[in-house]
């Protein structure tokens, strides 16, 4: 790095939304952001955006100097989106067919770059434009709160409004294994093509390494997709194809006996190492293989958030995306407690009590239907509760911080489960 471009009206400086966003996709201090003002001395503007609807309450960064692609960004995929954000991105994409004249009631934020510096080596839209092929793109982006858990996504279009793909960034410890994961599952699902009932993935476009940040790309959503319905009953047929990715059914296996709980006890060891309820953790896994270690279940993948905001419909086949938390060997039916579980805490705003009350009952009606008899449900729920304990602390230790909805309430509800 060189000397750092100062400028009053650097986004970078600001410690909302807008300032971590521009910091992610804008980390080398050679690049120039102003708003409003003019270009540091020596440099050349190579995008402006329009910054919708106020650089203090910023929610969108839309690109200029393309028209189609400008309104693209705010009119693609937006049947996926709740109503209010689908209204505002529609009034805000008309206005975006008009280029910037249309915007121009919007902040301007210029990009700009040293005279004689080629722009690829500075700016990750040009970096990724390269490895896509070399096609000019224009990216956009949405701008949330700062989260230490968030993933900030570049949407990439070409000149004319085709999408291109979406980069996911990983910037910290806990969002650079996030990414990773994801693309290490999108590789290994190229090979599902043909399966019968397996949700559709985005292919895997690209991967790189960017300063400190870890990028992958991934495929754009078929532009018909539509969301899958938050009421709609559990797709069993894809549940079983995502964890068996074809294969035939595999024998079921004791609990004690499986590389599950060994990975199990290995992170709740780490986790005790840690962080002091860590030692609750150890406790909670040794009293699951306790509870089940005779148990026997079959084991698989899963795709590990799999949640009706994660799914579509296009052309009669069902779309999955978000993949990074998938992985393989763990209980049948993990994405089925997962689904019951996550519709009441998010969906519902319920507590993890009531959440984990309400993936013994999704187990309990539908279970059978996975070949889960009562022994086997109990398992699964007792199980996973305990993978997404491990997996809150491991997101926390990574920098992302505690999951105040989890941490201690899900420890305190495992604790009584196993003393019931």
């Amino acid at each position: 790095m060189t000397t750092e471009v100062a400028s009053d009206t650097d986004p970078r400086s600001r410690s909302d939304g807008l300032g971590w966003v521009s910091r992610a996709v804008f980390p080398d201090d050679r690049v120039g952001l102003t708003v409003g003002g003019g270009l540091p001395a020596g440099h050349r503007a190579v995008a402006r955006y329009a910054v919708v609807p106020s650089v203090a309450r910023a929610r969108f960064l839309v690109p200029l100097g393309a028209p189609r692609a400008g309104a693209a960004s705010l009119l693609a995929y937006n049947a996926l989106r709740p109503p209010k954000v689908r209204a505002l991105r529609a009034a805000i994409g008309g206005l975006a067919r008009f280029g910037g004249a249309g915007l121009s009631p919007f902040p301007t934020l210029t990009v700009s770059v040293p005279a004689g510096v080629p722009a690829v080596d500075l700016l990750l839209t040009e970096r990724l434009a390269a490895d896509l092929g070399g096609t000019p793109l224009l990216a956009a982006f949405g701008v949330r709160p700062p989260d230490p858990n968030g993933k900030p996504t570049l949407q990439l279009f070409d000149a004319d409004g085709r999408p291109r793909g979406y980069a996911k960034i990983g910037w910290n410890d806990a969002t650079r294994a996030l990414v990773t994961a994801e693309a290490a599952a999108l590789r290994d699902l190229r090979g599902v093509t043909g399966v019968a009932d397996h949700p559709t993935p985005p292919g895997l476009l690209a991967e790189t390494v960017w300063g400190d940040h870890v990028v992958a790309v991934v495929e754009p959503l078929p532009p018909a997709v539509r969301g899958v319905p938050v009421d709609d009953p559990p797709r069993i047929a894809a549940l079983l194809a995502v964890a068996r990715r074809g294969a035939p059914a595999e024998a079921p296996r004791p609990l004690a006996s499986s590389t599950f709980l060994t990975r199990l006890t290995e992170l709740a060891d780490r986790a005790a190492v840690a962080e002091p309820a860590g030692a609750r953790a150890v406790a909670a896994v040794a009293a699951l293989a306790r509870r089940h270690r005779d148990t026997a279940v079959e084991f698989g993948h899963w795709h590990g958030d799999w949640v009706p905001w994660n799914l579509g419909l296009h052309a009669g086949r069902l779309v999955a995306w978000d993949w990074e938390h998938s992985g393989p060997d763990v209980p049948l039916g993990f994405d089925l407690a997962h689904d019951a579980f996550q519709r009441s805490l998010v969906l519902r705003g319920e507590p993890a009590a009531v959440a984990a009350a309400a993936v013994d009952e999704h187990l309990d009606r539908h279970g059978e239907r996975l070949g889960l008899n009562p022994a086997q449900r109990r398992l699964v729920a007792d199980a996973y509760l305990v993978e997404m304990w491990l997996r809150t602390w491991r997101l926390a230790d990574a920098g992302a911080g505690w999951n105040g909805a989890l941490h201690p309430a899900l420890l305190d509800v495992i604790e009584k489960r196993h003393t019931s």
